[in-house]
This record gives C-alpha cells, structure tokens and sequence, in this order.
C-alpha cells in the first residue's frame, strides 16, 4: 500500500510538471529580418525581409513600399501584407528609402538616373532586393509583385515603368503616374506641378513617358491596380485619372471601362480588361477617404489582384 501511495504521488508530480513546464518550440517564428548586403545598392537603402516559416518551393515576392518619412520595418507593422504572407506563402520585402524630401525619407521618383532601366538610384537597389531573395530563398521570378502607399505608391507605378521585366503586377495606394515629377525641385512639399491639383497630361503623353524608360522593351507589361481616396488633399484625388490614363495607354485600352462594380461600401471599383478578358488595369475611388490608405482589407484586395 505504501509502495502504491509512492508511485501516485510521483505520478501527480511528474503530471504536474508537464503542465507546468512550457514545451519548447520546434523551430522559431518567422520575424522581419534586415539584409545587410543584398546585391548593387546605388540608392543606399535598407532592406527588411519577411518570409514566412510556411511557403511553397518557389514563393512569390512582393515588395511593400512605405510612404515619405516611414520605414520598412514601420511599413510591415502598420500594413496586412506580413499577416498575409503566413497564410498564402509569399515573401515580403520591405525596402527603407533613404533619400531626404521635404517629408523626410521619400523614394526617388523624381530623378533622371530614377527614369530610366538600369539607370541608378532607388529603383536599382530595389530590384537587387529582388534579385537576392531569389537567389536567397528561391522566389519564384515569374511572381514578383510592386505595391505601396503616398511615395511607395509612386515607386510601385515607377517600378511598372522601369522594370517591366521583373514585375508581374503592381498595387499603387495613393501615387501619381509614372514621370508626374520633373525633378527633385518638383517633389513636394515644394510648388509641385505634379501634385498641385492641375497636372493633365493625354494618355498618349503618359504612355510614351513609361515606353521611353525602357527603350526597345517589346515583352509583357505588369498589369496595375491603382487606389486612391476621393477626400485625398496631399496628393490630389485627379491624379488617379492621370494614372487610369498612363497604364489603359500602355495596353492600347479603351478609356472606358469593362466593368464598374461596388466590392465594398464606399469602394468603386472601375476594371479594364483586354480583348480576352484578362482585366489589365483596376482602379479603385475611395470615396470619402483622405491620405490614409491602405486601410482594412485592401491589402487582401492587391494581393487577390496580383494572384496570389
């Protein structure tokens, strides 16, 4: 009996222990990383990366773009794509700009190294963000994605225009047309035409800009989704129209669109598709929105446009 009472209490214990104790995890979370030395980096940027602890062989990338005065690491924890990343296996970079605006950090959208393929700047470390989680993880070239807010909405529709060859699609919040900045003089907050409220270029003139930034480029362009809100002063609500014109232009679409639908409230969504159906351009009013996209659920709605 004694025996019996000997090996309950140590069986309790050895319970007790085991409810006590925490199970030491298999393998770590995944977290935002930085990159020290990803490759070519003429714009002196920084590079966060996020790749999920469960992705396919080959995962697509998308690189995430913080507005003037951000940071990637602030771009990952106030935006969904991470959130998104765990559930659907793709890999976020997260580029830190580094060129001094008047709104502190911005990308560089406004200088002629920045305009052209392969010029320099901020669009050449960018696609070297790319290019080494490719190498590094396997990421799969032909799903490679662009998206942003306010100055990473402009770089996304600049990324479209320069790097059409490594872009597949691209998500822009909150930018203006590719070439909308004559210069740095032009970038805000200084007196920008580009973003004064009157700048109205034909689409003609908007699709000869991104076909000038790749002479001789004759593959496939990134199809576009572009957002803006209607109440947006800092970056005025017109230029959606302007950027609907450059990308339509670059297809050879018609200014009308295929489709118009509500998806959400608030939510107007125009869809313009090619000849076959596939939808090349979507441009999203957000009405009553100021500058503060993305908000709640439009990440899902780029990364749904992107395919993934």
């Amino acid at each position: 009996m004694q025996f019996r009472r000997i090996l309950s209490i140590a069986a309790a214990a050895i319970v007790t222990a085991a409810l006590t104790i925490p199970l030491t995890p298999t393998a770590e979370a995944a977290s935002l990383v930085e990159v020290s030395n990803f490759g070519s980096n003429p714009g002196g940027m920084r590079m966060h990366i996020y790749v999920p602890d469960s992705r396919p062989a080959k995962p697509a990338i998308v690189v995430a773009m913080h507005g003037c005065g951000g940071s990637g690491p602030g771009f990952y924890s106030s935006s969904e794509f991470a959130s998104l990343a765990n559930q659907r296996g793709f890999i976020v970079i997260y580029p830190s700009a580094q060129q001094q605006a008047g709104f502190g950090k911005c990308f560089d959208t406004w200088s002629d190294a920045a305009k052209r393929r392969g010029g320099g700047s901020d669009p050449v470390s960018i696609a070297s963000m790319v290019t080494y989680a490719q190498h590094q993880y396997g990421g799969d070239a032909n799903r490679v994605f662009a998206t942003g807010s306010s100055s990473g909405g402009m770089m996304t529709n600049h990324m479209l225009a320069v790097y059409p060859d490594v872009f597949k699609a691209g998500a822009a919040f909150m930018g203006v047309p590719f070439n909308c900045f004559a210069n740095a003089a032009d970038f805000p907050p200084s007196s920008s035409k580009c973003t004064g409220g009157n700048m109205n270029r034909t689409p003609q003139q908007w699709g000869d800009a991104v076909r000038q930034a790749f002479p001789g480029y004759t593959g496939p362009r990134p199809r576009a989704q572009v957002w803006h809100g209607t109440a947006d002063t800092l970056v005025p609500y017109s230029l959606l129209q302007e950027s609907i014109e450059q990308w339509t232009n670059v297809f050879a679409l018609s200014q009308t669109p295929t489709s118009s639908d509500t998806p959400r409230q608030n939510w107007n969504r125009r869809r313009y598709a090619n000849a076959s159906g596939t939808v090349q351009v979507e441009a999203y009013s957000i009405q009553g929105a100021g500058h503060s996209l993305p908000s709640n659920g439009m990440a899902a709605a780029a990364i749904t446009f992107f395919g993934l």
